[in-house]
């Protein structure tokens, strides 16, 4: 059949509400009775609380409660995605700068600030530990002795630092043999900073119980994670918790797991009125990070570049709770070979807890750090064995159909298509002026295993349709896409189809709105549930008309010389009340028991990005002229938000690369949580080309060959811009972001000993 809506650049849905500033937000959100809830949060990075005085915030006007962790019972309540561990506010110590110690209630934000305010705390403090190398000293503190859970204190009967929360181990074939068999290897070390997620909409919340239920509306990509995470912190069954997504101002994984939900809950269960919980702007700093990691990679190649073997040490930096840190760590380490074949793997990937801001997804699940590493690892093999960086990548890229990873899903893609066409794109090979340097780079991912997407389609006897999904809108343009593939097949127009996401007391259960899978898993979800309305629709016809073929088009059914409207035919067939037709469609991905994951990876998701730049060897000003980012995509369902979700990813990348960082004191005090002082790209900072383009060989596992995207170019930037630098004026950077002044100094540096 001719595609009607797949493959067509649809205008997002909701884009007119946004960009006129019609769309409510949490923030608009008010129930009358309501009570404010405000934080007072830790001055000191690691320190034991003395003492806590509420009295005269309990005196302040309109204060209707002030509690602390005394309040909550013992053991207080505790939260976590993965465990249980974070308390909802802090005990008898706090573990990072900015975790709430007492909350205040009021009838108005206003005086539920100036209580907060109030509330006088008398401190210990002891000495933080913000970093890696801190973290895994000899005679490092302990950043969380007494944290619940199940993770192992030894790997093969060697006790493990206390600070490492957990080690994940994987590989293949034989290092040590392979060790003794090559003609090259080269080992390095790199680092990637913490990273703040810098949405736009402030964290808020608003929780309203309802007799023995309790509603929480909130702007989460998860909502059926935080419905089950809500039902074993403040132990309530789920069928007694309603979660409803709100629209989201920006969440780049922020605002994938829970933060304040379940103090909210709690508090309005407590009593018994509904709380709101809205967050300035410079808190969410607290909230949520992306991971810092340090990686150390050892390599071996033949004379052509081939690689033999990769020994890689990888260690993520999480915070004083485990929020989602071990599973990004764990997913990252497994494909921290990369794109590349390789013969002998070793990987340790090791989480260490610290006196920081709880850690969280973040665009890529931990993939950036590690692409950044292994691609300028590969480009400065490339110069010390005098293979051409292009080559070098062809040489061990794995074909369609060989094995990336043992015991995993196959290449599924022509990767050197994708490889070819960028560097064609940015004539990685052409003549270049002076200081200019041309990078490329491949990002890799691998998707949630093993997930599962429902959903519902109920089409009405006029002929429009409803769609139930548990995926959230945040900007992805899942609604539109959705919608799109709806209309493909149901052969109907496609504003005849409404979306309804993301109420988990109406929406089927659907994993995560995450990884890049929502296309793909939501996407064969509903091409299901569609193919369920049409098969009834045609037995139905077949058995109103006898015998015939049936055709389904535009809202009319077709029989040999017969037609008629869907109208008609719900008036005849069923009568004068008529009927709506269900339709349920489920998609389950690769499961697996052997898998340390449970499933194997349903598709891999691939970038190749490249990069032009200039640099002015005087006063280190870097130009980039020119990015490209090549996804291997499958089947587009819609190029417009496909191009959208490439330049998003983009300029998220060159925020980590170029300018972002999370700094902390020597007292564990974050110095930069403002605008004014985390510095991120602006208009000026984004470069006058950016370009996407896609491999569409419809080769994915999802509706008409789809396979996920959007995460890639937050992957692979980083490297590209390192290659880049290296290729213009020989300078080679191992950590993150390069900054002008490093840049400057760097070049200072060469030219000194030139």
């Amino acid at each position: 059949m001719n595609d009607r809506y797949v493959g067509k650049p649809a205008q997002r849905s909701g884009i007119y509400e946004k960009v006129t500033g019609a769309q409510r937000y949490i923030c608009d959100r008010k129930v009358p009775g309501m009570l404010y809830a405000r934080l007072l949060r830790s001055e000191w990075g690691s320190a034991d609380i003395l003492s806590v005085d509420t009295c005269d915030a309990l005196q302040s006007d309109g204060v209707a409660a002030v509690l602390t962790a005394r309040d909550m019972g013992d053991p207080i309540p505790r939260f976590g995605s993965i465990m249980s561990d974070q308390p909802l506010l802090a005990t008898d110590s706090v573990k990072f700068y900015g975790e709430p110690v007492a909350v205040a209630l009021a009838v108005s934000d206003d005086a539920a600030r100036k209580a907060a305010a109030k509330i006088k705390i008398q401190y210990r403090p002891k000495k933080a530990v913000t970093t890696i190398e801190e973290a895994l000293a000899p005679d490092a503190p302990v950043v969380n002795g007494n944290s619940p859970g199940h993770y192992p204190q030894e790997r093969h009967g060697e006790k493990l630092h206390a600070n490492i929360l957990d080690q994940f181990e994987f590989g293949w074939g034989d290092v040590g043999a392979a060790q003794k068999n090559v003609d090259y290897v080269l080992e390095g070390r790199y680092s990637f900073p913490m990273i703040h997620h810098f949405s736009m909409e402030n964290y808020g919340c608003l929780a309203i119980p309802e007799g023995d239920t309790l509603t929480v509306r909130t702007p989460i990509q998860h909502p059926f994670l935080l419905r089950r995470v809500l039902a074993q912190t403040l132990n309530m069954s789920q069928n007694r918790i309603r979660v409803v997504a709100e629209e989201i101002g920006g969440s780049f994984g922020g605002k994938g797991y829970p933060k304040i939900e379940p103090l909210a809950a709690y508090l309005a269960l407590k009593f018994k009125r509904a709380v709101k919980m809205e967050l300035d702007f410079h808190e969410g700093f607290y909230l949520a990070r992306r991971l810092a990691n340090s990686t150390i990679i050892k390599t071996g190649f033949d004379k052509r570049g081939v690689i033999l073997f990769q020994d890689i040490e990888t260690d993520y930096l999480i915070g004083p709770y485990a929020s989602e840190g071990p599973r990004i760590a764990q997913k990252a380490g497994y494909v921290a070979c990369g794109a590349y074949k390789t013969q002998n793997a070793r990987i340790v990937t090791r989480v260490i807890k610290s006196n920081t801001a709880p850690s969280t997804a973040f665009r890529g699940f931990g993939m950036p750090q590690l692409i950044w590493a292994l691609e300028r690892h590969l480009d400065k093999a490339s110069s010390a064995l005098g293979v051409d960086r292009l080559e070098i990548r062809q040489r061990n890229l794995p074909r369609k159909g060989e094995v990336l990873i043992p015991n995993d899903t196959p290449v599924d893609g022509d990767w050197k298509e994708g490889l070819i066409k960028a560097a064609e794109m940015i004539g990685l090979r052409d003549e270049k002026m002076p200081g200019q340097g041309r990078g490329i780079a491949i990002g890799i991912k691998n998707t949630i295993p093993a997930s599962r997407s429902n959903a519902i389609v109920r089409l009405f006897a006029d002929g429009s349709v409803d769609v139930y999904v548990g995926t959230t809108e945040m900007g992805q343009g899942a609604r539109t896409v959705i919608a799109q593939i709806a209309a493909e097949m149901l052969r109907l127009p496609q504003e005849r189809i409404s979306v309804r996401m993301g109420d988990t007391s109406s929406a089927p259960f659907d994993q995560a709105t995450a990884g890049s899978r929502s296309t793909v898993f939501m996407g064969n979800a509903v091409k299901n549930a569609c193919l369920h309305i049409n098969e009834q629709i045609e037995n139905y016809a077949l058995d109103f008309w006898g015998k015939g073929d049936v055709k389904l088009d535009r809202g009319k059914i077709f029989s040999k010389d017969r037609e008629i409207t869907y109208e008609d035919f719900f008036l005849r067939y069923f009568g004068p009340f008529q009927a709506d037709i269900i339709g349920l469609g489920v998609c389950n991905g690769i499961k697996d028991t052997e898998s340390v994951f449970g499933g194997k990876t349903d598709f891999w998701e691939v970038i190749f990005t490249a990069v032009d730049l200039l640099i002015d060897k005087t006063t280190g000003e870097m130009r980039i002229q020119k990015i490209v980012n090549v996804s291997d995509a499958g089947k587009i369902i819609n190029p417009l938000l496909a191009e959208s979700q490439e330049m998003g990813g983009t300029v998220i990348a060159l925020g980590h690369t170029l300018l972002e960082r999370m700094i902390y004191d020597e007292d564990g005090r974050l110095l930069n949580a403002d605008p004014l002082n985390y510095c991120i790209p602006t208009s000026k900072d984004i470069p006058p080309r950016i370009e996407s383009s896609f491999v569409e060989n419809e080769d994915g596992p999802g509706p008409f060959g789809a396979k996920g995207l959007g995460e890639g170019p937050a992957i692979a930037l980083a490297a590209a811009i390192g290659n880049a630098l290296q290729d213009a004026v020989g300078v080679s950077f191992e950590s993150l972001p390069i900054t002008r002044e490093k840049l400057f100094f760097k070049l200072k540096e060469v030219l000194n000993k030139s």
